[in-house]
């Protein structure tokens, strides 16, 4: 059962890799993948009542990323909707792209570990679209977006789901994290930005024409600072929500989409039908990308099965047998998580290493903190963030391949040496 579980998962993500030359949506694929790993799962085990549990433990894990994603997007659309991001665009004057870059780039790291790296790559890959015309090079900043917001989530307890699994599992405290890893994260962006920036230095920034119809020409001033600020301000809050109740946060991003759709419906809710239509909550579940999100729950379940089977328990148990250290064993693991969730990847090795050898704080939870954040932007759908930029950018596997999996390897292998380096002169 194993050995066709592990076949059918590698086929599922070949075929998700080809989508482009075979014409088949991802989507599709990854749905597919999924449905024949738990059939045959289900099929292969006696104990059915089992596998109907770990199913439903399963599903409700990927509803709340999928849930959380659904409602960042349409926050994000509602703010476009209403030229809400004009707020930061005419406040940027550069029309350099390699200065452009450099301002997205560090922009999108510390606001990633404020927010988390999945809300910060949907902000800034909408706010780009706003600012670049070429789709070519709409592209590039999707994806040094997506390299600096994983960076970005790797050295703050709510950067990212692993970081945040690894926190509120004890294996980690916030301060630690944030100066163990910092530095390291810093420069595994820091490196394929200069690179990229280098790449474009001379060119000019050529902006978009203004919109003279579509969303957001009705609204006034007010209307955009206020969407904008409230939008912003309820991802913000989403963190903060979390450690106040103890909430998962797709609840507290439901939440704020309820009182964005409120302050919405009272500010309009006296024009005619026909001008607030784009400007409405219905209007922007509409425009979010579905497809997507489809994407994710087949990926997520089919990754599971993986789980649940202890098949991702067992590779972590035989790294450690036959490679023994505990930096290459870790760094192995970051370049795993370009091909498979990083979030299964922790939690194998959450399981396979004791609190009682490994302590809160020792070296292996923070250079697996560093390695499966940053790790999963060597691929594009090795992050949550990356795939949410595919899905937006309509980026084409091997094209990231070509461009920037190189860049995203160098910036990974940079920020791994400078995290080695600091451990030994600090300890």
């Amino acid at each position: 059962m194993l050995t066709t579980l592990v076949l059918i998962f590698l086929v599922a993500y070949a075929a998700i890799a080809l989508e482009h030359p075979l014409n088949i949506n991802k989507s599709a694929s990854a749905l597919i993948g999924a449905g024949l790993l738990w059939t045959v799962y289900a099929v292969s085990t006696g104990d059915h009542q089992r596998v109907v549990t770990e199913l439903d433990e399963s599903l409700m894990s990927t509803a709340q990323i999928v849930f959380f994603l659904m409602g960042a997007m349409t926050i994000v659309e509602v703010v476009d909707a209403h030229n809400g991001f004009e707020v930061i665009t005419s406040r940027i004057k550069t029309t350099r792209l390699a200065s452009l870059l450099w301002l997205v780039g560090i922009v999108t790291f510390f606001l990633s570990a404020a927010l988390d790296n999945l809300t910060t790559t949907i902000v800034m890959i909408s706010l780009m679209r706003r600012l670049l015309a070429d789709h070519a090079d709409r592209l590039f900043f999707a994806c040094v977006i997506v390299i600096a917001a994983n960076a970005g989530g790797a050295w703050s307890p709510i950067g990212d789901v692993t970081t945040t699994m690894l926190w509120i599992g004890g294996q980690i405290t916030s301060v630690a994290i944030i100066q163990g890893v910092f530095p390291a994260a810093l420069v595994s962006l820091l490196v394929p930005l200069a690179l990229t920036a280098y790449g474009l230095r001379g060119r000019k920034v050529v902006a978009p024409p203004p919109r003279a119809d579509g969303p957001g020409t009705s609204t006034r001033g007010f209307e955009r600072n206020l969407m904008f600020f409230l939008g912003i301000g309820i991802l913000v809050a989403v963190p903060a929500f979390k450690t106040l109740t103890h909430l998962p946060p797709f609840m507290g991003i439901l939440f704020g989409l309820g009182l964005l759709w409120l302050v919405g419906d009272l500010i309009h809710r006296h024009k005619e039908d026909a001008s607030k239509r784009t400007l409405t909550l219905v209007s922007a579940l509409g425009r979010i990308d579905m497809s997507s999100l489809v994407f994710f729950v087949g990926i997520l379940l089919a990754v599971a099965t993986l789980e649940h089977t202890h098949i991702l328990a067992a590779l972590a148990a035989w790294l450690d047998q036959h490679i023994g250290r505990q930096d290459l064993i870790v760094m192995i693991i970051g370049l795993v998580s370009a091909v498979v969730d990083n979030v299964p990847l922790v939690a194998a090795s959450m399981g396979m290493y004791d609190l009682a050898d490994y302590p809160t704080n020792h070296f292996l939870w923070e250079f697996l903190a560093y390695c499966a954040g940053t790790g999963g932007s060597i691929l594009i759908i090795g992050s949550a963030a990356g795939v949410a930029a595919m899905g937006l950018e309509k980026i084409h596997f091997f094209w990231y391949v070509r461009k920037v999996s190189g860049l995203a390897l160098i910036g990974y292998l940079a920020g791994a040496a400078t995290y080695l380096l600091q451990y030994r002169l600090l300890h």
